[in-house]
């Protein structure tokens, strides 16, 4: 057996099966947050950060809550499926009601942009991400660091990351191998009809 040349001086074999290659779905994972709202894309993860003050008008919060929404749909662009997570019905602190209102503008607005949504529960989330549902944001952030090769600097990044993987998952092209216990989770989501996923 002759040892490789740095040039072929053969044709190389012709693939086994030529066909059209599947189709790679776009999707968005979105952790909603006043202050900090992680965007996972094919493109990579971001944060889209906002302040506010307690004692801000009418007016300014709905300044602020807009330019969030605005940020999140410029940053997802077209994709096939957005994978939102849900309300958390523990939380007790914060500007809930702001909160709120922001999490239905962005649902809204990906709805009035004909993108299919998908509503994981935080619990689904963490169990998708480390196998249990009760893992605390550090510990999906680790686990989505390990399973994924991301770099990700918080845990906002962290579970968007994990909300589009699932995504990609219920779509069949998984990012990576994840354990059956943990794909369990799925089955706690939200979906959309597949057909409206897959034909767009």
């Amino acid at each position: 057996m002759s040892a490789p040349t740095l040039f072929d001086t053969e044709a190389p074999a012709a693939p086994a099966a030529a066909g059209p290659r599947p189709r790679l779905y776009r999707v968005a994972g979105i952790d909603v947050s006043l202050t900090g709202t992680g965007i996972a894309t094919r493109g990579g993860t971001t944060l889209i950060t906002s302040t506010g003050r307690r004692k801000d008008s009418i007016a300014q919060r709905r300044t602020r809550i807009k330019g969030i929404v605005d940020r999140v749909l410029l940053e997802i662009g077209v994709v096939d499926l957005a994978v939102i997570e849900g309300p958390s019905h523990h939380s007790v602190g914060g500007s809930v009601w702001d909160r709120a209102g922001l999490w239905w503008r962005i649902v809204d607005r990906l709805c009035a942009e004909d993108i299919p949504v998908a509503v994981m529960p935080p619990m689904s989330r963490a169990k998708y991400a480390t196998g249990n549902g009760a893992s605390r944001k550090d510990a999906v952030m680790e686990a989505a660091r390990r399973r994924y090769g991301a770099v990700l600097d918080n845990d906002n990044e962290a579970d968007a990351l994990v909300l589009r993987a699932a995504g990609l998952d219920w779509l069949g092209q998984p990012l990576a191998e994840v354990p059956a216990g943990h794909r369990a989770a799925l089955a706690g989501v939200q979906w959309p009809d597949r057909e409206q996923v897959v034909t767009r």
